[in-house]
Parts: C-alpha cells; sequence; structure tokens
C-alpha cells in the first residue's frame, strides 16, 4: 500500500507542506539551467586535501559533472534516480543511485510536488515529522526528523525566509552519517544558488566552491546523455 499511496501522492505531513511552499514561491520563476566552474577539494582521513576543477551543468532535472578538462571526457551524469560515470567519452558504469540534491535545489521547484516527495522519499527523507530551530542565525524548518535530539534520521533544513535547503544530514548516501552544508547562497534571476558546499562523511571531507556561474544558457538535451557526451559543444569554451 505504501508505494501506491507514494505514487498517487496521498501522502501528507508537514514535511509536504514545506515542499508545497517551495514550490509555490518559485513555480514558474527559478531557473531552468545552470553552469558553473567547480574547485573541490576532497580530504581522505588523514591524507593531504587533493584538489580539482570540475565543470557542472544542470538542466532542470539531469546533472552533468566533467571532472577535469572537459577534453578528457571523464565525469558523470546524474538524475535523481540513476547515475553513469564516463571515462574517455564512453560508458564506464551505470548505477540506479541517483543524486538527492537534483530534487532539493532543483526539482522541488519545476514539478509536482508529489513526485518530489517519492524522489526524496526513495533516499530515506520522512514527510510526517518536522520542528523549527535556527540555523547560523535564521530560522529554519528541519524536515524528517521531531526534534533536535535526532540526529541520525535523514533530515534537510530548509530556510524559511528564502525557502532554500540550507542542510542536509543523517544516514544517506550510502553512509550511516552524512552531514552537508549549503552556504554562500547568491541570488541568481528569480531563484537562488549556494555557491560553497561542505561535505562531511566518516573519513571523508569535501568542499565545493562555485565560480563562473550562469543561469539559462541554451542546453541541448544531448547534452546529458551518454551517446551525447563528446558529440554534444560543452559550454566552456577552449
Amino acid at each position: 500500500m505504501l508505494p501506491l499511496l507514494l505514487t498517487l501522492g496521498l501522502l501528507t505531513g508537514p514535511g509536504t507542506d514545506v515542499l508545497q511552499r517551495m514550490h509555490d514561491r518559485y513555480a514558474g520563476k527559478w531557473y531552468h539551467t545552470l553552469t558553473f566552474v567547480q574547485r573541490t577539494i576532497v580530504t581522505r582521513g588523514d591524507a593531504k586535501p587533493d584538489t580539482a576543477t570540475w565543470y557542472e551543468a544542470l538542466k532542470d532535472s539531469r546533472l552533468r559533472i566533467d571532472i577535469g578538462s572537459p577534453a578528457s571526457g571523464n565525469g558523470a551524469l546524474a538524475t535523481a534516480d540513476s547515475t553513469w560515470g564516463i571515462r574517455a567519452g564512453k560508458l564506464a558504469r551505470a548505477s540506479a543511485d541517483g543524486n538527492p540534491f537534483i530534487p532539493l535545489i532543483m526539482g522541488v521547484y519545476q514539478q509536482p510536488v508529489a513526485q518530489t516527495e517519492r524522489e526524496l522519499s526513495a533516499f530515506g527523507f520522512g514527510f510526517a515529522s518536522s520542528y523549527r530551530t535556527t540555523w547560523q542565525g535564521r530560522p529554519v524548518t528541519v524536515v524528517g526528523a521531531a526534534s533536535a535530539a535526532d540526529t541520525s534520521s535523514a533530515q534537510f533544513w530548509v530556510d524559511d525566509g528564502r525557502l532554500v535547503v540550507v542542510r542536509v544530514r543523517g544516514a544517506l548516501l550510502g553512509q550511516p552519517y552524512a552531514d552537508i552544508v549549503l552556504a554562500g547562497y547568491v541570488p541568481l534571476q528569480k531563484g537562488w544558488l549556494a555557491t560553497e558546499i561542505h561535505i562531511q562523511l566518516p573519513g571523508f571531507k569535501q568542499v565545493e566552491q562555485y565560480r563562473d556561474w550562469r543561469a539559462a544558457m541554451e542546453l541541448p538535451d544531448a547534452f546529458f546523455t551518454v551517446d551525447g557526451w563528446s558529440s554534444t559543444p560543452h559550454w566552456v569554451r577552449p
């Protein structure tokens, strides 16, 4: 019965109400494409940090990441429910593990709330519980937990004023605990963009710093496919 209720969009709760507010605030206004250059700093255990440059593009609910120079052909494609690894322009692997941030930062503003709820439920987020608190001096609503005592449930924190996600934590990304902070928000067209991301997992830390972001760039659908990975002109100019 539970999968059927999710499919029909009949499960509601305080978390669903938050998604509805997010959607309604920016419906028809949020940008549909986004490109940016990302400085990625990864630290594993006690090792020295590794730094790389990634080139990322979003179109609605599709994400493309070029790792290093786009000419190398290495990177990944992702949706809310699937991921494809690309090496030298060819498919290297495919999995049914998607990216939970696609519905949280793009899909929620563009698609029906029931679809966003289904996508996030697959990652373990619940919508029956929420509570209010503050984060970095601003009021937020936490979806997926009933109180601050619950740090293990998958949960996302929504800034009450801007209605954007500022923190995600709990058991997710295949880990017993993760803590992801979305910071450095700047206005972008009629929406917002977090320009610095901090990801903390057991024995792993990743910092993402964005620059040269741009919304509303024309990006062909083929750019977000395995077959079009190398043949579609890239938004990064040589």
